[in-house]
């Protein structure tokens, strides 16, 4: 019998609505994010009018505070915000599953001492955590991706030792251990083939959570630094306009809640398609 290879086509056209909707829309955040400086009217960091210049035909939405082109800051953002977000988010995986399945396969000791290291770090707030070791180690774009990577990993860590604890008892995983397979077996050959569509889930949700981070910290001013264009730093940088009746810092904030929003779609309906659920 022929297998059906479950291609990008078949799986869009297999989605409910709200879920096609969300992956158009990631697919346009993409697409605009990879071809950002083909996009963008104006360079990233280009002075181009004077401050605060309103929507006109040559400036969209205008300029910001410096008199730097909002559509052009916008397009860049994407390219930033979005491509370091996934590069912290798969770091994160990288570690936290290797951690997780670690654990899992040995036990005993090895798993009381990894685990009681993860709550420890988890213990400790967060956002608080973040601003201490930005503030100790500076705010380039590899320090934030580290920190954002390793601390978002205990949560992973958690997750992946959950998903792993339940394969390691099952009994194709006692026999991989009676032929004497090695650690690096088991865990990529036995329980990550069983445990990807749980993580592909947490990984979208993961992401959604390290792009919100990111946003967060530049608009408190230690994310991405100026003159690189990211969407949390836009909203402040011209939050001024709001009170004389302006939108145009609402523009970076919507893009960010939009997004959100349209991968928390396509995660719900993949978590609703593995887990056997059936509608009614």
């Amino acid at each position: 019998m022929k297998k059906i290879v479950a291609t990008p086509f078949r799986l869009f056209v297999a989605m409910d609505w709200p879920a096609r909707i969300g992956a158009l829309i990631v697919l346009i955040y993409v697409i605009v994010a990879i071809f950002a400086p083909l996009l963008a009217p104006f360079g990233e960091a280009e002075v181009v009018g004077a401050q605060y210049d309103p929507w006109t035909s040559a400036h969209l939405l205008g300029t910001d505070n410096i008199g730097r082109d909002m559509l052009s800051r916008i397009i860049f953002g994407a390219r930033n915000t979005i491509g370091i977000a996934i590069v912290a988010t798969v770091l994160a995986f990288l570690v936290g599953c290797s951690f997780g399945f670690t654990a899992a396969v040995i036990g005993g000791k090895v798993d009381v001492v990894i685990s009681r290291i993860n709550d420890l770090f988890m213990a400790i707030p967060l956002l608080i955590f973040a601003l201490m070791l930005l503030t100790v180690f500076g705010s380039s774009i590899a320090v934030l991706i580290i920190i954002i990577a390793l601390l978002e990993s205990t949560r992973v860590y958690r997750v992946a030792r959950a998903l792993a604890m339940n394969v390691v008892v099952a009994d194709f995983v006692e026999q991989a251990k009676l032929r004497g397979e090695g650690l690096w077996w088991i865990a990529t050959r036995e329980i990550l083939p069983n445990t990807i569509p749980p993580l592909t889930a947490e990984f979208g949700l993961r992401f959604c959570f390290v792009f919100l981070f990111i946003s967060a910290m530049s608009f408190l001013g230690l994310g991405i630094q100026p003159p690189t264009a990211d969407w949390g730093a836009m909203v402040r940088d011209n939050a001024t306009l709001i009170g004389f009746g302006d939108i145009t810092p609402l523009i970076p904030a919507g893009a960010i809640a939009v997004l959100t929003v349209s991968v928390n779609l396509v995660v719900d309906w993949f978590l609703h398609r593995t887990s056997g659920l059936k509608e009614v």
